[in-house]
């Protein structure tokens, strides 16, 4: 048994870590509250599965961002330790992957690429090699589409391994034991928590105290004790100053507010009336990270930020890139920054706790808050180590109290399937894999098959109008009609059609399947190579058209730079010069024109422009859309850029494609000059960072592998030796990796047998 070097553990750490269940490896479920130390649990029994077991482990988590923090979080120990390291996020993961003959890997997925790495390995025969699945948020299974996949990839585990074990971590929920009957799981429950949270609301002036054994719910703790002007009162009406002025700056606070625009106007608000003392605090390193921000911009800077920073106070939103979110983080982390605006997000993301939490409504743009949502929130208040106690206020209007007594006191809500979801899609995306990996290829196997989901423990309570067995028949049906599955009219023998391989093999909805085969289609008739224009158009993502609503102005400016051949091409697909022109000048078109195809174009120049400035800022500027928006394209367009290279690899006729697709992911995922990719590729390292790094003489892979965190730390600027030891780390992990799928090509070609002529024998 290896020995583990962590100082002390939880008593209710131990206790689980020596559960029956988990020593005989059985399935497990265990739950706490938000800050209980649930992930150490999950890392320790990843550890013991690697290091005693030498099999392979697959840590799945909901975002990109804590896919990417949990792969620098635990390089350094794949180097110490032996055993690789592999992100499977956005764009980046090989599936099947690398084969390794002599290590162990932990694949740390996303939900999405999760079920994309389940479905390679069953496909080759390789799901064995995997001892444990450790879900992280299991009660996302409850979360629309995404809970779909989460369920999808468990029961594929499920019915075709007999040697994996499960492990979920979750929030408390309602109805446990459904999940327990879908998992074949134990369960673990305690409320510990390292921090005491106490709940509080407040109302008008008063703070009351939530206690669930109060009639009323509410208990009178006291009153607000802050004088206001009348203009002030004016302003801030809900008395945010005040509570925040309470806490900050000698501890941390979150504002937890409903809309993105809510977020800035409430940090730009509270700036207006704190005194010079707040200027003065951390002066210095807020200056670095002003400077560092411009820099992340290129030379442009949210005004909103500028004003706020000065005053240890910064907004986190969708809104922002990449390069901010993971600043405005860091600065908060160290806190160099007392207090984030924020939206619920955050809560669901990456680890940032406070003193006090304060929910500036229980609303969510227009939709009441959820019990899931309220907790996880709330849960952010308290810091392990720094605080003895965190505060929670929920501010509350007088008609919304009744409701807000349900949601700070009622029991946690179900999680309920949701393969049926948006009309069964779940469903019928599982059977065409089912079929496509030939898990099962008759009706019955089917059947059989979906008596192990938690749509089938559930199907009473979610109260499914048709019977799961005519539930399977209609979606091998509207399967055939679309022309992903055949086979005979009993149903006895199934197959997948190769647009039904490519389909689910690319992860490609079902919706735009038959979409992307006809656009792809065309495509090859005249495909247009002198530019990235065309390709770039054919990997836009279908599910963001519908957010773009194009200025038409620009979109004609822009048109008008398009070289004679791109021009071309745009009226090819159904976007031609006049068509623009008239809008632009404000004209009614009277001609038939597709408006899904228009904006898809638009997009396609946002990332035009994109690919050839990398200026993400003044590519929003001049298209009038939000620097988050543009982001939130770019990563899109990366990530479908992979699927639709997986979809073409299924269809021969496509073969064109390969190259030059597989080239312009890796331009759409990183989207900087050339020569800073290789940089980029290290988890953590954004564009400002890596031009750091290059113009310090850190060019490539071998030499940041190489390099000395102490030197780096005080080589690069503003950067921590703790932030530099995990760069070199995951610089050598990466380094290890491409060595060791080298060495493992290298080793299958010497264990193939040599065809020579036989006159050569």
């Amino acid at each position: 048994m290896v020995i583990y070097c962590f100082l002390s553990l939880e008593d209710w750490q131990e206790k689980c870590l020596n559960l029956d269940c988990v020593q005989q490896r059985k399935n497990l479920i265990y739950s706490l509250p938000t800050s209980g130390g649930k992930t150490l649990v999950a890392e320790i029994l990843i550890l013991r599965e690697l290091l005693c077991r030498k099999k392979d482990c697959l840590f799945i988590l909901p975002y990109i961002s804590l896919v990417q923090e949990k792969v620098r979080g635990l390089a350094s120990f794949g180097l110490e330790l032996d055993f690789m390291v592999e992100e499977y996020a956005g764009s980046k993961g090989k599936f099947p992957p690398v084969k390794r003959r002599n290590k162990s890997s932990l694949y740390i997925a996303t939900i999405e690429k999760a079920h994309s790495l389940v479905n390679s390995l069953i496909e080759t025969n390789r799901i064995e090699n995997i001892g444990l699945v450790v879900v992280d948020e299991l009660h996302m299974l409850g979360d629309g589409s995404r809970g779909a996949i989460i369920e999808m990839t468990l029961a594929k585990i499920l019915y075709t391994s007999k040697t994996t074990q499960i492990i979920g971590m979750s929030a408390t929920l309602g109805n446990i034991k459904d999940l327990q009957t879908f998992l074949k799981a134990e369960n673990y429950t305690n409320d510990f928590r390292p921090v005491q949270l106490k709940e509080y609301v407040k109302l008008k002036d008063t703070i009351y105290e939530v206690d669930p054994r109060e009639e009323e719910c509410f208990k009178f703790s006291r009153p607000l004790n802050f004088r206001y002007s009348s203009a002030m009162q004016k302003i801030d009406p809900d008395h945010i100053i005040a509570l925040v002025t309470e806490v900050i700056p000698g501890h941390s606070c979150l504002v937890f507010c409903p809309t993105k625009k809510n977020c800035e106007n409430v940090a730009g608000m509270i700036c207006k009336y704190l005194k010079e003392e707040f200027l003065q605090h951390r002066e210095a390193e807020k200056a670095v990270l002003l400077r560092d921000l411009m820099d992340s911009g290129n030379g442009s800077m949210c005004p909103v930020l500028r004003r706020t920073v000065p005053y240890g106070l910064a907004y986190h939103h969708s809104g922002l890139t990449n390069e901010e979110r993971k600043l405005i983080e860091e600065a908060y982390s160290s806190g160099v920054l007392c207090l984030l605006t924020c939206t619920s997000t955050l809560a669901a993301g990456i680890n940032l706790p406070a003193r006090r939490v304060i929910l500036r409504s229980p609303y969510v743009a227009t939709d009441f808050l959820k019990r899931s949502q309220y907790k996880q929130m709330v849960g952010r208040a308290g810091r392990a180590g720094i605080d003895t106690v965190g505060e929670s206020v929920l501010i509350l209007q007088d008609k919304d109290t009744n409701m807000a007594k349900n949601l700070v006191c009622a029991p946690m809500e179900n999680c309920y399937s949701n393969l049926m979801h948006d009309d069964g899609k779940g469903v019928l995306s599982l059977i065409l894999s089912l079929i496509g990996l030939n898990i099962t290829t008759s009706l019955h196997q089917m059947k059989e098959f979906l008596s192990g989901t938690l749509l089938y423990v559930q199907q009473q309570q979610l109260c499914v109008e048709k019977s799961l067995w005519e539930v399977v028949q209609q979606s091998v049906e509207l399967l055939r009609e679309k022309d992903l599955i055949t086979g005979t009219s009993d149903g006895q023998t199934l197959q997948v059609t190769k647009l039904g391989t490519a389909t689910y093999k690319g992860s490609v909805d079902l919706t735009y399947s038959h979409v992307l085969y006809k656009d792809l289609s065309r495509g090859l008739e005249g495909l247009l190579l002198n530019s990235y224009l065309h390709l770039l158009y054919l990997v836009t993502p279908y599910d963001l058209i519908s957010q773009c609503k194009p200025d038409w102005m620009v979109y004609f400016r822009q048109f008008t730079l398009l070289s004679a051949a791109e021009q071309k091409m745009s009226a090819a697909i159904g976007v031609a010069e006049s068509f623009v022109a008239r809008k632009a000048a404000g004209q009614t078109v009277k001609k038939d024109v597709d408006m899904v195809v228009v904006r898809r174009m638009y997009l396609s120049l946002v990332l035009f422009s994109l690919l050839k400035e990398t200026n993400l800022w003044s590519v929003a500027d001049r298209f009038q859309l939000s620097r988050g928006f543009v982001q939130t394209l770019l990563s899109s367009s990366s990530a479908f850029c992979s699927c639709v290279l997986h979809f073409t690899e299924e269809l021969e006729e496509f073969w064109p494609f390969k190259a030059l697709l597989m080239e312009l992911t890796q331009r759409l995922s990183y989207c900087v000059k050339a020569e800073l990719i290789p940089l980029m590729e290290v988890a953590g390292v954004m564009e400002s960072r890596a031009k750091q790094l290059y113009n310090a003489g850190y060019k490539t892979l071998t030499h940041l592998a190489n390099a000395d965190p102490g030197v780096l730390s005080k080589t690069i600027e503003n950067l921590y030796k703790k932030q530099a030891n995990q760069i070199v780390a995951s610089a050598k992990m990466l380094l290890n990796e491409k060595a060791a799928a080298l060495q493992e090509e290298v080793d299958d070609l010497l264990m193939k047998p040599l065809d020579l002529p036989l006159q050569l024998i």
